[in-house]
């Protein structure tokens, strides 16, 4: 049986959220602060339709839509507003997993095939109302999209009779007890829509009845129990905090058997405060939750090295890392992280954007504007190429480097960052 998710929906609506594609009541005026729930209560995955009616409306959601998929801690499917290839594309730059064909909009058929070749099956979804358009187009389908999203919830049956796809399925009004009943048909791989979004801080609760009548859900299990681990004379083991994309260690605190089961359970790291003799979600107070990527013991089973998404700062003082007291240093020369390297790089050319230097060279660049900025980098390209023709490499290493600083004042000028282009690459 396919593994069931629970997939909370945001309907964007003039930047707000709404309650559904057919409501335009508002239920949030601040979509994030949506996002931020559904992280906190175990959300597997987030559905995202943009119901903006122009395309100056459709730009603004698409730059909401960059800053959801940069706050989820799941991944997130995009929707609404295609028409062309180019559309999910745009999504698809957002940062969302996956994109949506309509199928009840026949430009959006027509373009299944390309977009599928162009991005990949495993990047698309196909949303429908009516299974018989499902059956006129099953082998597009079947050849080129990963899953489907059935938008009527009385054509279950029919769907599963017409496609071994994996669908999801929205509904958005039916009594909780009744969804075991939808997730128990073979095919179903998840449920979307307005019971979700009223039912979010029951996730935790609906997955325990699904695995109470035998549903495969979504879980974060834990290979070793707290027998398997030595601990210390307080009956701890001290983990290690360390940031999942950056490896930056964070902090370092201890566990407890409660605070173990607990992270397991919620997938936040959670501790037992020493000082304060007690439980600790880390963030409960503040905000600044560490989501668990990964968690590993060492060799003697008495650490654990804890990989988290860090939401603002680790430490209590609202440093990013409690490390910061340098006790004793020698000079030696450090291997640089070369993604830190551009990282650094590029905070600098962002501070010389907010705070301006008389005669920096960053800022005559940013004064002549986004032509000249342009100029500058495909100059710098030529030379690449030009210097590529010389034997000595040392030429297309400095032509390189000059092409790289222009193409960060690039990224500066536009609002794009580092870690977008790297999951960008990654993601292809």
């Amino acid at each position: 049986m396919t593994v069931k998710k629970f997939v909370p929906c945001i309907y964007l609506y003039h930047g707000h959220a709404v309650r559904s594609l057919k409501d335009t009541a508002v239920v949030e005026t601040d979509p994030l602060r949506l996002v931020q729930l559904y992280n906190e209560n175990g959300a597997d995955e987030l559905l995202v339709f943009d119901m903006s009616e122009n395309d100056e409306e459709h730009e603004a959601a698409l730059d909401l839509l960059k800053e959801i998929c940069a706050l989820a801690e799941m991944n997130v499917t995009g929707a609404g507003n295609v028409k062309r290839m180019e559309d999910i594309k745009k999504l698809l730059y957002a940062g969302c997993t996956r994109a949506v064909l309509d199928y009840e909009k026949q430009e959006n058929i027509n373009i299944t095939e390309e977009v599928s070749l162009k991005f990949g099956r495993e990047k698309l979804l196909v949303s429908y109302n009516d299974p018989s358009v499902l059956e006129a187009n099953r082998e597009l389908t079947e050849k080129y999209v990963c899953g489907l999203i059935l938008m009527n919830p009385h054509q279950i049956r029919e769907t599963e009779s017409l496609t071994e796809l994996p669908f999801y399925v929205q509904i958005n009004q039916i009594a909780l007890n009744k969804l075991m009943e939808i997730l128990a048909y073979q095919n179903v791989c998840g449920v979307t829509g307005n019971t979700i979004n009223d039912n979010f801080r029951e996730i935790g609760t609906l997955k325990k009845m699904c695995r109470e009548n035998g549903v495969p859900v979504v879980t974060f299990e834990a290979a070793y129990s707290w027998a398997d681990f030595k601990k210390n004379k307080d009956g701890m083991v001290p983990v290690v905090v360390q940031d999942y994309r950056t490896l930056e260690v964070l902090m370092v605190a201890y566990m407890n058997e409660e605070a173990y089961r607990q992270t397991i359970a919620c997938g936040r790291m959670t501790y037992f405060s020493r000082g304060r003799n007690e439980l600790w979600l880390k963030g409960e107070t503040s905000g600044h939750y560490q989501y668990v990527k990964s968690l590993t013991a060492d060799c003697d089973m008495d650490t654990i090295l804890a990989k988290v998404s860090q939401v603002g700062a680790a430490c209590h003082t609202g440093a990013r890392s409690c490390f910061f007291h340098e006790i004793a240093s020698k000079e030696y020369e450090a291997s640089e992280n070369p993604l830190q390297v551009f990282e650094d790089v590029l905070n600098v050319i962002k501070d010389r954007k907010l705070h301006p230097k008389e005669g920096s060279y960053t800022n005559y660049l940013f004064d002549k504007g986004i032509d000249k900025i342009l100029k500058k980098l495909g100059e710098e390209a030529t030379e690449i190429v030009i210097a590529a023709k010389n034997p000595n490499a040392n030429e297309v290493k400095y032509e390189m480097s000059d092409f790289l600083y222009h193409m960060m004042v690039l990224m500066v000028e536009k609002g794009v960052s580092w870690e977008e282009i790297t999951t960008e690459l990654a993601n292809r």
